[in-house]
């Protein structure tokens, strides 16, 4: 018999508890509002900022952290190509556009000494 890597249940004790706490959290919104059909109209106000703050939360550590690192500088090619794209999103809410000038300004930047 052998005993179990700590590290590895660690892993699985975290992914079971992430699962338990997201099925709890979508089904609480289902129990609670599934006879209705209808959101309180703060919740759903709420409820749009979703998406965004979920984005944010999955692209700024690739802005702000280059191997495992902190770098929050003039000099980092991601952290000037992002903040660039992110006034280009604002000004013209365009996708295509704000992703061309973010990859095009990374691409210029990682070229140009």
């Amino acid at each position: 018999m052998t005993v179990a890597d700590p590290g590895r249940t660690a892993l699985w004790l975290a992914i079971v508890v992430v699962a338990i706490g997201t099925f709890v959290l979508r089904s609480s919104l289902i129990l609670l509002f599934g006879r209705t059909g209808e959101l309180p109209s703060r919740l759903r106000a709420a409820l749009r900022f979703v998406p965004a703050a979920v984005l944010a939360a999955l692209a700024f550590p690739a802005f702000v952290y280059l191997d495992g690192s902190l770098v929050l500088s003039p000099s980092s090619e991601r952290l000037v190509a992002g903040g660039l794209a992110t006034v280009v999103a604002w000004r013209t809410e365009n996708m295509l556009a704000t992703i061309g000038v973010g990859m095009a300004t990374l691409w210029l930047l990682s070229v140009v000494p």
